[in-house]
């Protein structure tokens, strides 16, 4: 049977690195600031959505994942694995 899951019942992989990489900003960075960075590269996206990519109750296209590479300036391989 197909799963759309991690095999932690996440529904991304990438949520948990998404949220060290915020929090070891320099500035720290709010889930509000990393909502409005994504809207300034075209992304449309909020605070909400965020929240919810991190704490995994959220799938992330490949276009989001593109944007948050962009932000954190970090390889997609850094996000994924």
């Amino acid at each position: 049977m197909f799963k759309n899951k991690a095999e932690n019942g996440r529904n991304n992989i990438c949520g948990e690195k998404i949220y060290i990489l915020r929090k070891n900003a320099k500035p720290k960075m709010s889930q509000r600031i990393l909502a409005e960075k994504c809207q300034l590269l075209g992304l449309d996206i909020d605070k909400n959505a965020v929240q919810r990519i991190e704490c995994g109750k959220r799938f992330v296209t490949d276009i989001e994942l593109s944007c948050f590479c962009q932000i954190f300036k970090v390889d997609y391989n850094e996000l994924l694995n």
